[in-house]
């Protein structure tokens, strides 16, 4: 570090952070993160959640957003605390140092790239109900949806682009900006779902099948959660957390605009979901399905495209048809709000991750509005590559949720840490029953991950892992003191094994059990021999990689990465938990090893065992000291309480 004229050390990072205009109000803060929650979520989340679990998919919508709640009221007091531009993947380094930051600012990075690239996906789908050749009917492993063209891709990227040019101008401008937009989509799904009150069927919630009419009944409820975009769609209050840097008032304004937000998406997003099953009319939907298979095919069906413009359509009542154009508008409008206040945070995450020297000091150079520019061009280019092998906004949907929901067990850990460490720092707002609040929020997040099935769970893992390389080969030998050309011909290996790992995976496990499910027949018995052979071998890599990276740090750089031991762990413990559970490779959440409910029991038992052990790894880093130091908030001293 460099040192001030009056000898005091200079921390680079803070005075990066200086540097960033604090343009926002507690409106604009509140207005980014509601914009960030009511996005593509509304046009298409209720069908989705409908296909799942059928009318019971209400009670979804309660739990996911109440458990959401539980992780930001976590997040209110930390952000208060410690205000920063990439929050969220910069606490996790403040507290359990660089390996642990490291691994989950990667899996945070690649949910927040990868939002802007969704809501582009959502417009182009919409506008495929007025403008041909943009989509097509297509088969994954993940299940029949409609997904782009090459014209549909094209249109998604050039959308992009124009985020991108929004975020370029400037943040005081994008905050006025966003505060229009905001008030629009919340006025426009307000009027919808108050409209088709009009046209409500209530036997549409007791006559195909019955309140939880799905093969997996109240299960398929949890299933919904993160896989149906009910979690993606609340995911926006962390907008408040990620802009931080850039508030007038952070310490005050950052906690009320999170929880708020959170409440008023609840509100909104539940009346939706309630007026649109109610609205359905499965004649016109789905001629000729009866029972309860109208549910299951609603995604393939002709109003997937369009949910709430076909309900619309398909009341036949002249004034909801006109207000159809209102939604094709909002269609345009709603999605790409969300994907450019997105955009901004990927670009903010990028930022915050190179200022605790992950990636290049190259993502940190300003322009002359003080945004992160080259942050900024990365979150465009990376989010542009996930149109090829997710092109549509089913697909993507359930990976998103995953990856953001599992970097929010770091929320009541954190909390609990900086209670322990950084006990002199001013809370604005302090967490009241935190001792309950912060495991809470912590198995809630570990459940939502957990509810997301083993296929996405397997994903996830191996993506969250592929980012690991990057730690070994450039962050460890400059910052732990590790051998370089060791650990850049380790990098490589890993890269390497895992993918082979993956690879086996997907073919020897997902594939046919997957295949074999979907025709009514039981997987194969290759699954449960192959499973746990490539999940110990899985586990030998990492945890050998690990080992070898804590032996050759130096030896005040050794916390760093035992501060991590338990990450390791409960990453590995999922895939297993998920796999013998009641969401792995069964016929019935009854025939499972461990059975619905009881598999959800043991996921809270283990994800309380994991939290304990996370919350007392937690140490005062470096960065925390400095911190400290400037009094939380960037370049200020301590606010004192009156």
């Amino acid at each position: 570090m460099a040192v001030d004229p009056k000898g005091n050390l200079i921390n680079e990072v803070e005075t990066t952070d200086k540097k960033l205009r604090k343009e926002l109000s507690f409106v604009g803060l509140l207005f980014l993160s509601v914009g960030g929650i009511i996005g593509s979520g509304w046009l298409f989340a209720v069908l989705d959640a409908d296909s799942i679990a059928g009318p019971a998919v209400i009670i979804a919508w309660l739990v996911g957003g109440i458990l959401v709640l539980f992780i930001a009221l976590n997040y209110a007091e930390v952000s208060g605390m410690i205000p920063r531009s990439g929050a969220i993947v910069r606490y996790p380094h403040y507290s359990h140092g660089s390996y642990t930051g490291s691994i989950l600012g990667w899996a945070y990075l690649l949910s927040a790239v990868t939002v802007p690239t969704i809501e582009a996906e959502a417009v182009v789908q919409y506008a495929a109900n007025y403008i041909p050749n943009l989509y097509t009917a297509q088969t994954t492993i993940l299940g029949t949806a409609n997904v782009l063209t090459g014209y549909g891709i094209a249109f998604a990227a050039a959308l992009m682009v124009g985020f991108f040019f929004i975020n370029f101008v400037g943040i005081k401008f994008l905050g006025q900006f966003n505060k229009y937009i905001t008030i629009w989509k919340i006025v426009i799904p307000t009027l919808t779902f108050l409209i088709l009150f009009t046209v409500f069927r209530a036997s549409n919630f007791t006559a195909y099948g019955g309140f939880a009419p799905t093969a997996g009944g109240y299960s398929d409820v949890f299933i919904a959660i993160p896989t149906a975009g009910i979690v993606f769609s609340f995911l926006g209050f962390r907008q408040a957390l990620e802009y931080g840097g850039e508030a007038k008032n952070p310490q005050r304004d950052i906690p009320r605009a999170t929880i708020l937000s959170v409440i008023i998406g609840i509100v909104v997003y539940v009346f939706l979901q309630i007026a649109f099953t109610g609205a359905i009319n499965f004649n016109l939907a789905e001629p000729g399905v009866t029972g309860s298979a109208v549910w299951a095919g609603l995604t393939s069906s002709a109003w997937a495209s369009g949910p709430f413009l076909s309900a619309l359509d398909a009341a036949g009542i002249s004034a909801l048809v006109a207000w159809g154009y209102f939604v094709i508008v909002d269609a345009w409008v709603s999605p790409s709000g969300t994907g450019w206040v997105y955009l901004g945070t990927s670009t903010r995450v990028l930022y915050g991750m190179s200022t605790d020297g992950y990636y290049p000091k190259h993502f940190l150079r300003l322009n002359n509005a003080k945004i992160p520019w080259v942050a900024l061009l990365g979150s465009l280019v990376i989010g542009m590559l996930f149109l090829l092998p997710f092109p549509s906004w089913y697909e993507l949907v359930g990976f998103i949720s995953s990856a953001t929901v599992f970097t929010y067990i770091m929320g009541g850990i954190g909390l609990q840490v900086f209670r322990r460490t950084a006990k002199s720092l001013h809370r604005p707002f302090k967490l009241p029953f935190a001792s309950i609040l912060s495991p809470i929020g912590f198995v809630a997040a570990a459940l939502i991950v957990y509810w997301s099935g083993y296929t996405l769970e397997t994903f996830l893992v191996y993506a969250i892992f592929i980012g690991l390389p990057i730690y070994l080969i450039f962050y460890a030998p400059k910052n732990l003191g590790v051998p370089k050309q060791m650990f850049t011909a380790l990098g490589i290996a890993f890269e390497v094994i895992l993918i082979a790992l993956l690879l086996a995976n997907y073919y020897y496990v997902l594939v046919p059990a997957i295949t074999n499910i979907s025709s009514g027949v039981a997987a194969p018995a290759s699954v449960f021999l192959m499973f746990p052979l490539l999940w110990l071998l899985l586990a030998i890599l990492v945890i050998g990689t690990t080992f070898l990276l804590h032996r050759y740090a130096l030896a005040d750089k050794k916390q760093d990465v035992s501060a991590g031991f338990w990450l390791i762990g409960f990453i590995l413990v999922l895939m297993p938990l998920s796999f013998y559970g009641a969401f792995g490779p069964y016929l019935s959440t009854t025939s499972a090893t461990i059975p619905f409910p009881w598999d959800n029991v043991v996921a809270i038992v283990v994800a309380l065992i994991f939290y304990f052990l996370a919350v007392r790894a937690g140490y005062e880093t470096e960065d925390m000291t400095e911190i400290i130091r400037l009094g939380g908030v960037v370049g200020t001293a301590p606010e004192t309480k009156e």
